[in-house]
């Protein structure tokens, strides 16, 4: 969607809703910067404001269901771009979240982020289920129906996760870990485990953007790889998961082992 209004220093723009439902939330953000800006997400609008260099853009602003005023679980991950990427205010309070990106070379960058979030408080009450025809004595057609549902959705991850590892993955490896701990950690792991691994995250992060320069970190690709395995070793996992992620990490290894 264009953006609602410009000036000279700020763009304001409207999310594009797109699925949602459920108590969580994810918004992916991407503009281009050449200096520093700040964005700033409430509610479906989010602002693109200029701090230093030329005017930033916006490229994508996709959310799953409008940011709510006091998020649960708020959580901020970096996507892709060479420089700096901080969230400086969490959302709380009504207040609005805002990540500031700096870029320190010359010339323009395209900068990639994620915000995540739990829906906090109590809910309204659900309306009255409309009656429906009995089932066979025994069956309970919402549960199952429901599980149905999740088995697809987790089916059709899958699938699109091996067509991923049809092709040359080396490129975007550290972004489709990074993708597919997240998808497993919503799920699974503790709370604290979810807290620890925003480390994690970040350094998931650095090393694709790195990669793609032609730098690597060692020591960076080592911790991630020893933090993942405390997490697969010590949560409980549906075999499926606990899989892919075994997977991911062997294919981390092969990429360190080869690099040596």
């Amino acid at each position: 969607m264009a953006a609602l209004s410009a000036s000279a220093q700020s763009f304001e723009r409207r999310a594009d809703i797109v699925g949602g439902g459920g108590d969580r939330g994810k918004c992916t953000i991407e503009v281009v910067v050449d200096g520093a800006a700040e964005v700033e997400i409430r509610g479906d609008r989010a602002i693109l404001r200029n701090l230093r260099g030329q005017p930033p853009q916006w490229r994508r602003f996709v959310c799953s269901a409008p940011l709510p005023p006091n998020p649960g679980e708020f959580r901020f991950a970096g996507v892709d771009g060479r420089g700096r990427q901080t969230l400086v205010r969490a959302p709380g309070g009504g207040g609005p979240a805002v990540v500031r990106l700096e870029d320190p070379n010359n010339g323009q960058e395209g900068y990639t982020f994620d915000i995540f979030w739990s829906v906090g408080g109590f809910a309204p009450p659900r309306p009255p289920t409309p009656p429906i025809a009995p089932g066979p004595p025994g069956r309970d057609y919402d549960r199952d129906r429901d599980r149905d549902r999740d088995r697809d959705d987790r089916d059709s991850y899958y699938r699109d996760r091996d067509e991923y590892f049809r092709g040359d993955w080396r490129g975007r490896l550290f972004e489709r870990v990074r993708q597919d701990l997240d998808y497993v950690s919503r799920y699974a792991f503790r709370g604290d485990d979810r807290y620890r691994l925003n480390r994690t995250f970040d350094e998931l992060n650095d090393l694709q953007r790195d990669w793609g320069s032609g730098r690597f970190d060692r020591r960076a690709l080592n911790d991630v790889i020893d933090a993942m395995g405390r997490v697969v070793r010590d949560n409980r996992l549906m075999p499926r998961d606990r899989d892919m992620l075994n997977d991911d990490l062997n294919r981390l290894r092969e990429v360190r082992d080869r690099r040596r």
